[in-house]
């Protein structure tokens, strides 16, 4: 699957972005180093490979790495790792049901694919490396016919579980999968009473993720490596939103 979706970017613009699956050792170690740039040293997790100044786990040598790269500096600007029903099984499972009770979310017969450690370059949070790296996933999800895309998406509680509390408040207003679609944390984060106004305290990239249709699977994971609280999302490939899509690559 990996190696025939591939095809979908064999050429590419000798500038602008680019959104591509890359087996390039040179660009994957770039990828890596992003990811230590944006979770170890701007969110201050704890990673795997810091002592080489990469963000690198189990999951990173059977994964496909998405990238986009910006050709007018020839660096990577966005990523996002990959795994299928097939790659998961031979990583032992999707990385998601390391933190979630996944029994209720994967159904029998249903494709699915895992996006994980999505990560933009700070001067690049505008919305257009978003765009060409969600424009390369409903375009895999269409050629391959995944059923549904899976993930977890980050929030803050380096300032307590208050702001957490706060966005999930809103996110359980209208943003939820039906019951028979939840996901269970394995370790929850602590419930709080607050009277924070949690959809003016989404995160950027999540509040992206709302917008492009995706929902979210119950109760978040405190991750407590990344210092961060993970909502599982899920996104049934028809409720794609290719209009918000469009619009982010124009811009």
């Amino acid at each position: 699957m990996a190696q025939s979706n591939a095809q979908l970017r064999a050429t590419e613009p000798a500038t602008g972005m680019v959104a591509r699956i890359t087996s390039d050792p040179r660009e994957i170690r770039q990828a890596l180093e992003l990811r230590y740039r944006v979770f170890a040293e701007d969110m201050g997790a704890d990673v795997q490979g810091a002592d080489m100044g990469i963000d690198k786990d189990r999951f990173d040598d059977i994964c496909m790495h998405l990238i986009v790269k910006d050709n007018e500096t020839d660096t990577i600007v966005a990523y996002s790792r990959i795994l299928t029903n097939d790659l998961a099984a031979r990583a032992g499972g999707f990385y998601s049901s390391t933190e979630f009770d996944l029994s209720q979310v994967l159904k029998p017969g249903k494709t699915y694919m895992e996006i994980g450690r999505t990560c933009v370059d700070p001067d690049f949070r505008t919305g257009a490396a978003i765009g060409y790296l969600w424009g390369f996933l409903a375009e895999y999800m269409e050629v391959n016919r995944i059923d549904y895309l899976m993930g977890c998406c980050s929030i803050p509680v380096s300032g307590g579980f208050e702001q957490a509390n706060a966005i999930m408040d809103h996110l359980r207003e209208k943003h939820m999968t039906p019951d028979n679609l939840r996901a269970v944390p394995k370790i929850p984060v602590p419930a709080t009473s607050t009277e924070l106004d949690g959809k003016s305290l989404v995160p950027s990239l999540l509040k992206a993720y709302l917008r492009i249709g995706v929902k979210i699977c119950g109760e978040p994971y405190l991750d407590a490596d990344f210092g961060v609280a993970d909502a599982m999302i899920l996104l049934r490939r028809e409720d794609m939103n290719y209009r918000f899509l469009s619009r982010i690559l124009r811009g």
